[in-house]
């Protein structure tokens, strides 16, 4: 009987074994290619890691912290079960660092942030982007629901959804701030026109608004790209970069008369010397912002909220600063306007990613169930709600900034959660007040279609017009090397451009109107 006995457990453990096997089976998740096609997911039995490639906005960390160690991430990845890798490229070499990343097909990561809309488009017509509907549909219904269908067009090719967009959350990227101590000492009205502006940046410079005695204040300052400098191209009835509507047509702004008029304006004030002459020094935002705190300049297009950043900081330092906000100068056709932009980022998964369905529910969340601590912080540390309304620590906030690197990853255009928010700042800095100023008069890019054919292949060669831009106010170039610049992009491809891209306007008369 033994030997019965030794048959019958050798059974039981086939059967146990095959039992485990079989329940194994019906547990394993669903992977990647039974949705896109194209990748595998990583077994959810141990906790995912994944990689991605983000800019910092220039926001800060405090010491000790960094983008892969501070609470916000830690955050994110114990709600979401993940491990997320943060590299953060030098950001005057960003978009170059994703191209080299792209063009390689080695320890490609799960996740790049992409702010050009050409170089997005490149890369989906290059076959090196992964298609994103259907780990959208199962792991993306905030996004879904925040993200507006507008928005999901502009990212969707042939059918399938490339990217991740993240809006702009104002719709006008600058703002005219001034020194009202300054206007009062030198007995000056607030400027309206164009020429109004050219006197008070003369008189900044040269008639010591600050009364200190010395040859130290300029009127106007900006960065080495030409960004915060939208209102003077405004005023002529263009933006850098933006193809915009003249006689039923869509033409490129960059090759404009008005364009080159704009150009010749700052040249004049750079070459008379009323131009911060470390402008070109001007790298990013901080180091132009000093200037603005030190108390060195009166006039400067910047952010909306900079009223309680380096205009609070400059008041800090001096109790005699006075700053006000400024309507847009006025041309001399009555136009003006800053820089409209609807889309900020593409948030983009490498076809050979095997987490595509990790990044979604990462970014996911930063869109649903994260979104209130991402936007505002950690409640009672950051904010706290007294009366009805959201109270913010600014020494808690400034400490926090950092946490916007990971919001800006899916901006959510929610009005009402944008005022509590920038009304908890305090509603002396009149934050809100400031964004409507901004959209009042935003101009927008009138082409909102996908790349052309022509614009894939060339728009490199094409849109390299800031360089030579620079060059003419700095007086390097003359004002004339516009007009060989303009010819020469015509002829390198950029007519052919012209008329695919209105082909695209005739189709689409309405959607270039916002």
């Amino acid at each position: 009987m033994l030997w019965i006995s030794k048959i019958l457990n050798t059974l039981f453990f086939v059967i146990y074994i095959l039992a485990f096997m079989f329940l194994s089976f019906l547990l394993v998740p669903e992977t990647a290619s039974n949705i896109t096609g194209n990748s595998k997911e990583a077994s959810s039995q141990e906790k995912n890691t994944i990689s991605i490639v983000i800019n910092d906005l220039s926001f800060p960390f405090p010491d000790g912290l960094d983008e892969n160690h501070n609470p916000y991430l830690t955050y994110i990845e114990k709600q979401n079960g993940l491990n997320v890798d943060v590299y953060i490229p030098p950001v005057t070499s960003y978009e170059n660092t994703v191209h080299n990343i792209l063009s390689s097909d080695t320890n490609l990561p799960d996740m790049l942030s992409i702010y050009s809309k050409i170089q997005f488009f490149r890369y989906v017509d290059q076959n090196k982007l992964m298609p994103l509907e259907g780990w959208i549909e199962k792991y993306g219904s905030g996004l879904k629901r925040v993200i507006p269908k507008e928005v999901w067009d502009q990212v969707t090719i042939g059918g399938h959804i490339y990217a991740i967009p993240s809006v702009n959350l104002v719709h006008g990227n600058e703002l005219m701030y001034i020194r009202k101590d300054w206007l009062d000492n030198l007995k000056l009205p607030q400027p309206v026109t164009l020429e109004d502006y050219k006197k008070v940046i003369q008189a900044f410079t040269e008639r010591d608004p600050d009364g200190n005695g010395k040859n130290d204040t300029f009127g106007f300052t900006m960065m080495a790209n030409l960004e915060h400098s939208s209102p003077f191209f405004g005023a002529h009835g263009v933006q850098l970069n933006q193809w915009t509507e003249r006689r039923g047509e869509l033409v490129y702004a960059d090759i404009l008369p008005e364009t080159k008029e704009a150009l010749s304006f700052l040249a004049e004030l750079y070459k008379q010397k009323w131009i911060d002459p470390d402008f070109p020094l001007h790298t990013n935002r901080q180091t132009m912002l000093e200037k603005i705190v030190e108390g060195k300049v009166g006039l400067f297009s910047a952010a909306w909220y900079d009223t309680r950043g380096a205009i609070a900081q400059n008041m800090k330092k001096d109790p005699k600063a006075k700053w006000i906000p400024l309507e847009n100068p006025i041309g001399k056709n009555g136009e003006q306007g800053v820089n409209g932009r609807t889309i900020y980022g593409y948030q983009v998964v490498p076809k050979e990613s095997l987490h595509a369905g990790d990044v979604i529910r990462f970014l996911n969340f930063i869109a649903g169930k994260g979104l209130t601590s991402l936007v505002f912080g950690f409640e009672q540390q950051v904010w706290k709600r007294k009366g009805g309304e959201i109270i913010s620590d600014f020494a808690e906030h400034d400490k926090h900034l950092y946490r916007g690197i990971y919001s800006a990853l899916v901006n959510v255009d929610d009005r009402k959660m944008l005022r509590a928010r920038v009304d908890s700042y305090g509603k002396q800095y009149r934050l809100y007040d400031n964004i409507q100023r901004v959209e009042r008069h935003a101009i927008h890019d009138a082409f909102l279609g996908s790349p052309t054919p022509t614009m894939l292949k060339k728009w490199g060669g094409l849109a390299g017009s800031r360089e030579l831009f620079v060059k003419i106010v700095l007086g390097v170039a003359p004002i004339e090397s516009f007009d060989a610049y303009a010819q020469q992009w015509k002829q390198n491809g950029g007519s052919q451009v012209t008329k695919e891209v209105n082909e695209w306007y005739k189709a689409h008369p309405h959607e270039g109107e916002q």
